[in-house]
């Protein structure tokens, strides 16, 4: 088996020094260059420099200075692709960090969007317009506007109608000799012309030698009538007449292949709000694939098929529905349906005839539609958790292959027997087959260890006899992922040799060098597949299911300075990598480097976890090393501060008093002498944003308490931005709406534990732990009354201290959701504020939380904004003190939208988060709740 190759450590100094010239950003330090040489994918590529792009100008410098030493390039923003296209031994340059702008048009029938963008991001700004884009990919959270135009992304419901080819409007291309060409300009043809005239004249030839030969057109309608992203889409020289659409259409698809998008623009379509799903249940895969046309008749727009082995691993997630739980599998198959709709009307009408269409199937189980919201998701929770139970599952060491394919869709079925049979054959026996069954697309999941030659045998052979089954049937070997180079070896196969010819006619006369991407797309080398295969070292519990899927990847507070969870999981593997084969060199390296990149700049607010599909909390594994490197001064002195909690917190809060009353420098000379002697990770910087500090916590003793209120010790340590804070605020309305509180007795010296599970130190957080779960006990009644927290962090916090401790049945409720269901009816109408803008945290995400905020928000303000770029701000406690550029980094697109917004206050629900709000945007940023009791006022 090959290994991936891995280039010098540092760059030849010719090269490197041009490099730097062409891009202001270029890093060739091991951390940076081994965690961009993974992807989603099963290879890995180790980069010779990664150039972080500012704009189109460096793309084009770029371009150029590689030319010129004949070195590749590949550009890769999301880095979800499944097929190897986002990986090279040359230059790769970053284009998700300086590309993501979003341009809304013609009231969202058109959007423009840089590579960076993701399909969430793009399609959060067209929701306001009720429209959406085309392509529906399921990594819509990761994926990119790049990848989606260079894979030509679809998805569970676009079908070929609707995917990236058919609604793409125009894009700005950067062609590999450096010419910019933006196809909707309306001298756009003129230019092409003019600057390329033998790509314009070449392409001109290559579309009448298509058109002239029946078979290629023959062959191209054939494919291109199912999803197909194998090969270049030289259907584009069917589907237009002059160069620059023909070019504009060829790049789409082309994997980065031939030029790079700098910006797409997209037709978009309605979104259909009103929607009605059921699982249909089948006796076996040839009665659910023979129900198709009939299916599809009906006008469902998502059929998705589940395989027998699917339903097996559907049935023990908790949120399957009991029919399916019950039921025998032998070799049954389901097709989830839905109907989309764009009016109530409308649905009504679809389904008052979806019963005679049921009837007419052969179906194994009474087959039944449902409108309710709670239903359907569990519905398409199982059918998109399939990959995250298999894949998590796993054994360790094994790599996750998810594979796609297309078959014309009356052979749907005979194709998905072949691949069982294969399955079996080879020893594949956890693999599991389902897909979008209308556009006979289905995707299949194996697993395999690439570190074993004889899986590796295996592996290929497989690949053979699935290649020969498809192929048989005339189906496409890549439906949506794109060929990469996990196909490249077999498009000559697919195709013949005259429609592979021309793609390499294409490939050469835009990209004379073979600059671009070499290898992906097109090879001469049988074996490219089985070439640079990702070997997943077994490494440590936390992190060894992960998929390396970038999914975690946009909600990382930190993807902009340093790492993002994926990249610190392939860090560790690297690290691991490096230990077993005896590299003590670069081990030392990596681990000098990973101390600021991994540990000390993330800031384990776990909202990686919410978009992880095997549910990943890095933060789960930063904890640990910094546990497991905390030194033996900082444990006592954490266990010592945890005994004594009040007086620690009025320390605190006396220094940020003291620290107000004198001249800003002062307090930032002595922090700053502090953190150069202790570290800048022990020593938090002073700087003259920070608040003076809070009043001590209130103890209240009250008869008959309605519930139990646990006020931060945030409030204590930093002061309210007006006022008395939030925690007086909350008294009061509580007040006035007739609920009583208490606390407990001993609430001052009382924490949720999270300062010392964020920074590892357990015995600490183990001190705290044992005097929260008892005083809490205690004054719940044990669990008869709720404890009402008024800092989301810290509600998040204490439930998972109480869940530490085997105190499940005590209740925690955030302070926000307890005022809109318990509080918020029983007050009078309030005396709104013009708008609000709002600052949700990672911790309300976590919780829930965020309809609450809404909810409250809406009774304190006539308009309440929510920015689309949110997200963490990285504050965390007290790493933003520790790491300012941190917060800078994770807060700098939110930041600017709050300014734009003007609102006229600005809330969050968390102390520590409107302090990092605060500095960011330079907005005061108060609690929600602090609002509304002064609207009430």
């Amino acid at each position: 088996m090959t290994r991936s190759r891995r280039a010098p450590a540092v760059a030849p100094s010719p090269f490197q020094a041009a490099l730097g010239a062409a891009c202001a950003d270029v890093r060739t330090r091991a951390v940076d260059r081994l965690s961009r040489a993974h992807d989603a994918s099963h290879y890995v590529l180790t980069p010779r420099a990664v150039a972080i792009a500012a704009d189109v100008t460096e793309v084009s410098h770029i371009l150029a200075t590689a030319r010129e030493h004949r070195v590749p390039v590949t550009f890769r923003s999301g880095g979800t692709s499944l097929s190897g296209q986002a990986g090279t031994t040359g230059v790769l340059v970053d284009t998700r960090r300086a590309f993501r702008r979003v341009t809304v048009g013609d009231e969202g029938r058109i959007v423009r969007a840089q590579p960076g963008a993701t399909v969430r991001s793009v399609n959060a700004r067209l929701a306001r317009f009720g429209r959406k884009l085309g392509p529906d990919p399921a990594s819509e959270i990761a994926c990119t506007i790049g990848g989606v135009v260079a894979n030509n992304s679809s998805g569970m419901s676009c079908g070929t109608h609707a995917n990236t080819y058919r609604t793409l409007a125009s894009a700005v291309l950067v062609l590999p000799s450096g010419t910019v060409l933006d196809t909707g300009a309306p001298d756009a043809a003129e230019l092409l012309r003019a600057a390329e005239p033998e790509i314009h004249d070449g392409l001109l030839r290559l579309r009448d030698r298509v058109r002239a030969d029946p078979d290629s057109v023959a062959t191209l309608t054939r494919l291109h009538a199912i999803k197909n992203t194998m090969g270049y889409g030289l259907n584009a020289f069917l589907d237009h007449d002059d160069p620059l659409h023909i070019l504009e259409h060829l790049v789409v698809g082309s994997e980065g292949t031939l030029a790079f998008v700098a910006e797409a623009a997209f037709h978009t379509l309605p979104v259909l709000p009103e929607s009605a799903t059921g699982l249909l249940i089948f006796a076996d895969l040839a009665d659910a694939t023979a129900s198709l046309r009939a299916l599809v008749d009906a006008g469902f727009a998502t059929v998705e098929l589940l395989d027998a082995a699917s339903l097996r691993v559907a049935q023990r997630d908790p949120q399957a529905p009991d029919e399916l739980r019950a039921l025998d599998i032998v070799e049954h198959a389901a097709l989830l349906v839905e109907f989309q709709c764009a009016t109530a009307d409308e649905l009504a009408d679809r389904l008052a005839e979806a019963p005679a269409v049921f009837a007419a199937l052969p179906l194994a189980a009474p087959g039944a539609l449902t409108t309710d919201a709670s239903t359907r998701s569990r519905l398409w929770h199982i059918r998109k958790g399939l990959y995250t139970a298999v894949a998590g599952a796993r054994p360790s060491g094994t790599t996750a292959l998810l594979e796609d394919v297309a078959v014309p869709v009356e052979l749907l079925g005979e194709t998905c027997s072949r691949l069982i049979a294969l399955f079996e054959r080879h020893g594949y026996t956890d693999s599991v087959i389902f897909g979008h069954a209308k556009d006979g697309n289905i995707h299949f999941l194996i697993n395999e260890r690439f570190d074993d030659p004889r899986s590796l045998a295996r592996y290929e052979a497989f690949t053979e006899d699935m290649v020969d089954a498809v192929l048989s049937a005339g189906g496409t070997l890549k439906a949506e992922h794109g060929t990469g180079r996990i196909m490249a070896p077999y498009v000559r196969r697919q195709y013949g040799d005259e429609l592979y010819g021309i793609m390499w006619a294409v490939k050469r006369l835009i990209d004379p060098q073979l600059q671009l991407n070499p290898g992906v797309l097109l090879t001469e080398d049988p074996n490219a597949h089985v070439r640079d295969l990702k070997v997943a070292p077994t490494v440590e519990s936390e992190v060894d299911r992960c998929v390396e899927c970038g999914y975690c990847e946009p909600v990382c507070p930190s993807r902009d300075l340093t790492l993002t969870p994926r990249e610190r999981i392939v860090l560790r593997r690297e690290l691991q990598a490096a230990r077993d084969r005896g590299d003590d060199a670069l081990a030392r390296e990596l681990e000098q480097q990973y101390e600021y990149d991994g540990v000390e700049t993330c800031a384990v607010d776990g909202m990686c976890q919410t978009a992880c599909p095997v549910l990943i909390n890095t933060g789960d594994l930063v904890r640990r090393l910094r546990a497991e490197s905390a030194p033996a001064p900082a444990k006592a002195l954490g266990k010592a501060a945890a005994s004594h909690w009040g007086p620690v917190t009025r320390v605190g809060a006396v220094a940020l008093d003291v620290a107000a009353t004198i001249p800003t420098p002062l307090p930032a000379f002595a922090t700053r002498a502090a953190r150069a002697v202790l570290g800048a990770d022990r020593v938090p910087l002073y700087s003259g944003d920070l608040p003076s500090g809070g009043e001590p916590r209130r103890v209240l003793t009250v008869e008959d308490a309605d519930a139990v209120f646990f006020s931060s010790c945030t409030t204590t340590m930093f002061g309210a931005a007006d006022g008395a804070g939030v925690s007086e605020s909350f008294l009061r309305l509580c007040d006035r709406a007739g609920v009583r509180l208490a606390t407990p007795d001993d609430l001052p010296s009382l924490c949720c534990g999270t300062p010392w599970k964020s920074k590892g130190l357990s015995e600490g957080y183990a001190t705290m732990t044992a005097k929260v779960a008892t005083a809490l006990r205690r004054a719940t009644d044990d669990g008869r009354l709720p404890v009402v927290c008024d800092a989301s962090s810290c509600t998040e916090g204490l439930q998972l201290l109480l869940d530490a401790a085997g105190e499940a049945g005590v209740r925690v409720i955030d302070a926000v959701a307890f005022v809109a269901d318990r509080v918020l009816p029983a007050l009078p109408p309030a005396a709104r504020v013009p708008s609000v803008t709002l600052h949700p945290t990672c911790s309300s995400s976590h919780l829930g939380l965020d309809a609450a905020l809404r909810s409250v928000a809406e009774a304190a303000a006539e308009v309440v904004v929510v920015p689309d770029d949110w997200g963490c701000c990285a504050f965390a406690g007290d790493r933003g003190m520790l790491h300012p550029e941190l917060t800078a980094a994770a807060t700098a697109r939110e930041a600017a939208e709050v300014r734009a917004a003007a609102s006229t206050r600005h809330a969050s629900l968390n102390r520590t988060c409107e302090i990092g709000m605060t500095r960011a945007t330079g907005a005061s940023y108060e609690h929600i709740l602090e609002i509304l009791d002064a609207a009430l006022a």
